[in-house]
């Protein structure tokens, strides 16, 4: 059994009651496990997250015991991973692309930036193309072991005008999270603009941005996007956030391998039903939204490889420690495999 750790959490500035949290009990048949999520469990990630865990229990014959926190609810978003890591939780799940500030090479394991066209394409890297062994030690640098990964899919940019070409892109004003993407966009010419997401509804009312870089088309759609800008790329092809299960390292290797392997058979599910999940949900927003006369702008292969150069051209430039460039390299050769790249 390991100690029980005491965290004083600081919320908006104001000192919270000092929480008294377990660490994880592991023995030869029971595995007690605390994971955060950012999600809500309303939202359709967030479901998904709790069918995880009910499928990992009930796999386990409820020798594997989580209990799941929603919303970031013990610490914030960008601070589970080192909760994790310290014993505060035991695994966080959120994602990688919340630790770039730690490391650059985060951010090719969180969104790799105009790489795969497909969630199928990039769950196959990591399977297949000897990602999970490149990222493991990148996560195992901070006591961490990555267990899986579930990606719903490509974001879509929404916009006032058109962007139906890269040269649409040409002095486009556009909300962007930072970081690698800022990069990529302005070598094409438009003009990021970083700001948090809860101010992008008010920048597109205001026109101060003429669109914005918010998340999938029916994720769009349910923000309310769509009742102030009339364009949309869709399927997208810029951005494809990955989230992960990362556990404690020292949690996960006393665990018994039937758990291990429980839980890791468990996130291809979760994987594969993320990404189906999704699927539908923006085939109906795209049908819903056509009605509505928004009009989605599909990209063609010629136009999409414009995109994808610039993104890989910009990648070195981000690749700044030794682990970075490990993974980069290996995005590399793995595109150029699937015929991606040249």
């Amino acid at each position: 059994m390991f100690n029980t750790l005491k965290k004083s959490l600081m919320v908006g500035g104001v000192a919270m009651a000092t929480v008294c949290l377990a660490t994880a009990a592991v023995s030869a048949d029971k595995t007690t496990l605390r994971i955060q999520s950012h999600y809500a469990p309303e939202q359709l990630s967030g479901k998904l997250a709790a069918e995880y865990v009910d499928n990992i229990q009930t796999m386990s014959g409820g020798e594997i015991e989580v209990e799941l926190f929603y919303s970031s609810s013990v610490v914030k978003t960008v601070e589970t991973f080192d909760a994790a890591a310290t014993g505060i939780l035991d695994c966080d799940f959120t994602g990688g692309a919340y630790q770039t500030g730690k490391n650059p090479a985060f951010q090719f394991v969180g969104d790799i930036m105009g790489g795969y066209d497909t969630p199928y394409q990039q769950l196959s890297w990591l399977y297949y193309g000897g990602g999970l062994e490149t990222a493991q030690q990148l996560y195992n640098k901070f006591d961490m072991e990555l267990i899986g990964w579930w990606v719903y899919g490509q974001e879509s940019l929404s916009s006032s005008k058109p962007i139906r070409t890269v040269e649409d892109l040409k002095d486009w004003k556009f909300r962007s999270p930072p970081g690698l993407e800022t990069k990529i966009f302005e070598k094409l010419g438009a003009k990021p603009i970083v700001m948090d997401f809860t101010e992008i509804f008010t920048a597109l009312e205001s026109g101060i941005i003429d669109g914005s870089d918010a998340s999938s088309l029916a994720n769009n759609t349910g923000l309310g996007l769509y009742d102030i800008v009339k364009h949309a790329t869709y399927p997208g092809f810029h951005s494809m956030p990955s989230d992960h299960l990362a556990c404690n390292k020292t949690v996960w290797d006393a665990m018994p391998e039937k758990h291990q392997r429980i839980m890791k058979v468990a996130m291809e599910s979760l994987a594969l039903r993320t990404a189906l999940a999704n699927d539908v949900r923006n085939l109906e927003a795209a049908a819903k939204l056509k009605g509505q006369g928004v009009t989605l702008h599909d990209w063609s292969p010629e136009e999409r490889a414009k995109f994808r150069a610039a993104a890989l051209a910009s990648w070195p430039e981000f690749a700044t420690t030794p682990e970075a460039k490990a993974l980069v390299e290996s995005h590399m050769a793995y595109l150029k495999q699937l015929g991606l790249a040249e």
